[in-house]
């Protein structure tokens, strides 16, 4: 069983992204690890060649900013990564930047590759999530924070990027089979320095606006506001340990009073429910559970 893992990033060290230990959290069940580096302007690709891993195969891309609303030129890195990865290839280990799984859930996905590499009504193995926000104490509580995704696929080239790639589908824009594994992606896309998040978040609304839009938000890069946050939880676990010096070298505050959880009506109504059942209604699905 080969597998590859890929991602695609672009100013990677400008925006304080934590590629590197995506990457090298993977890497130990991967066999080869694609990554695609668009035109950036930072040392992003002098970053990735520092990893000194020989299972790295690196390529560069110009990204296509006519794609950007909508998040499109998300999807399109992530289609031309992905279609780097050689045929013989079994399974997919696809990663963002802001993404890291914690060293204790590779064996499970292991496991699972193994387990489903054979069954063809399997397309992928579906993730569950947790979001950090404001720093690496506390998650996004409210419903909104999607809690699965797919993460591992197939090297079927039918499958595709959907949309801004939170997720995948297949041909005639069916949604994948995929199994649910007891494993965690750890999303710590929501956690820097408040000026590096505002920048961060500025460059991301370029994604999903044109200049029109840009200017009528007047978004301007002074630092983020964390407070403004309606709900969240204290993480009570331990973080990847290739998170642990970024960890160390936090150099800002962000303490968060529970008790001033506000939920609104309809936060409320899906968590009971989900706690009670394990069903999270009207939630949004973008793959099939077999």
């Amino acid at each position: 069983m080969k597998v590859t893992g890929f991602t695609f990033i672009r100013n990677g060290i400008k925006f304080d992204y934590p590629v590197v230990e995506a990457i090298t959290s993977i890497l130990p069940i991967c066999d080869e690890f694609v990554v695609l580096v668009g035109n950036s302007d930072d040392n992003t690709l002098d970053l990735i060649r520092a990893i000194g891993s020989e299972k790295i195969k690196i390529h560069e891309s110009i990204w296509d900013d006519s794609l950007r609303v909508g998040g499109k030129v998300l999807a399109k890195e992530t289609d031309k990564a992905f279609s780097k990865i050689s045929e013989d290839t079994d399974w997919c280990f696809y990663i963002q930047g802001d993404e890291v799984v914690h060293e204790k859930y590779l064996p499970a996905v292991l496991e699972a590759m193994k387990k489903w590499k054979e069954n063809p009504e399997v397309d992928g193995l579906l993730f569950k999530y947790n979001h950090f926000y404001g720093s690496y104490d506390y998650l996004g509580a409210n419903s909104s924070w999607y809690r699965r995704e797919i993460r591992v696929i197939k090297n079927n080239k039918n499958i595709y990027s959907y949309k801004d790639a939170q997720g995948f589908r297949k041909e005639e824009d069916k949604k994948l089979n995929v199994k649910l594994i007891d494993a965690y992606v750890y999303h710590y896309g929501w956690v820097r320095l408040p000026e590096k998040m505002r920048a961060k978040a500025y460059n991301f609304s370029r994604l999903y606006r044109n200049d029109e839009e840009l200017a009528k938000r007047e978004v301007q890069l002074n630092d983020f506001d964390y407070s403004g946050v309606d709900a969240l939880n204290k993480f009570t676990g331990t973080h990847p340990k290739v998170m642990q010096a970024r960890i160390d070298k936090i150099n800002w505050e962000f303490d968060y009073d529970l008790s001033k959880n506000k939920f609104l009506l309809k936060h409320k109504f899906k968590l009971f429910v989900e706690k009670l059942t394990g069903y999270r209604p009207f939630e949004y699905k973008n793959y099939k559970i077999i």
